[in-house]
């Protein structure tokens, strides 16, 4: 009888949990689809509010009126390039500071001084003037420098990386000591290999930073031309009329125009700009569960 009652306590609590993360899934859809039923409705329609969850009155013209824009355009390949410097940069001194700090005290008797010199600035971020001050000293304002410079190492993701080498068996390079190889040996050929998982983890986290930050383009970057992608969406949300200054003098954009408003081409650009990060995560989701667990066991 006991035996009958846990069972069915144990089915009855599943069906709940399917239940609520159903629910909450559902929720947190709900915007993006009425943000995509937007984008694909007549600009009459979505103005005066007949759009929730499906297109009324189906068109194309704000994607086309996106992909003719050359502000957007230029913003969105911006932001490509700062996502592959700045992810490549990030992962290099990820790797290079979590492989000194994941050793014992033994071997690296400095090791709490740096790990909490770290974590001290993971805690405590400089204020907006002082970081101005400091990228404009380096001669960096304006220069996609001082987008990927200043948060070259996530201390959050250094953390992950450093546990997740803690947890790599220690016989493994105190087999290749023996054998003759050095610490950067060890790294390229056995720690980074074993690594995968928790590399791309850590990627992942990097990648959706680089293309979701918008306040750093707005602040170190004086010509609205050299936005990254959010910068540029940010811009046009407080301000709509961005969308219609400096268009190309082109019969197409006149015609998009008409088709067109600042909402439903909002709706379209939101959307995306949500596509490369939609497309990259499934490719990285099969390490990211693996990944991000093993890296937070502490060794």
């Amino acid at each position: 009888m006991d035996r009958y009652k846990r069972k069915t306590g144990v089915i009855a609590f599943r069906i709940i949990n399917y239940f609520i993360m159903l629910a909450t899934s559902i929720i947190c859809l709900m915007p993006f689809v009425n943000l995509l039923a937007i984008s694909f409705s007549d600009k009459s329609k979505a103005a005066a509010g007949m759009v929730t969850f499906w297109p009324v009155g189906f068109n194309t013209s704000a994607y086309q009126f996106t992909i003719a824009s050359e502000k957007f355009t230029t913003a969105f390949f911006i932001s490509i390039q700062r996502v592959i410097i700045g992810v490549f940069i990030n992962l290099i001194i990820i790797v290079l500071t979590a492989y000194p700090l994941s050793k014992s005290r033994e071997s690296f008797k400095a090791r709490p001084y740096f790990a909490w010199f770290f974590i001290f600035t993971m805690l405590f971020h400089p204020s907006l003037i002082p970081s101005y001050l400091a990228v404009n000293s380096y001669k960096l304002i304006n220069t996609m420098s001082a987008l990927v410079l200043p948060c070259a190492l996530p201390v959050f993701s250094m953390i992950v990386m450093l546990n997740f080498f803690r947890n790599l068996p220690h016989e493994l390079e105190e087999a290749a000591l023996v054998d003759g190889a050095g610490h950067m040996r060890i790294l390229t050929q056995i720690f980074i290999p074993l690594s995968k998982p928790s590399i791309a983890t850590v990627a992942l986290f990097c990648v959706v930073h680089h293309w979701n930050s918008w306040f750093d383009g707005i602040i170190y970057m004086n010509a609205p031309e050299k936005y990254p992608l959010q910068s540029y969406l940010q811009t046009i949300v407080i301000n709509p009329e961005t969308l219609m200054k400096n268009m190309r003098p082109s019969a197409e954009i006149a015609r998009l125009l008409t088709a067109v408003s600042n909402q439903t081409s909002r709706a379209a650009q939101l959307f995306v700009a949500m596509i490369p990060i939609l497309l990259i995560y499934p490719f990285l989701q099969k390490y990211f569960t693996s990944g991000l667990v093993l890296g937070s066991v502490k060794g």
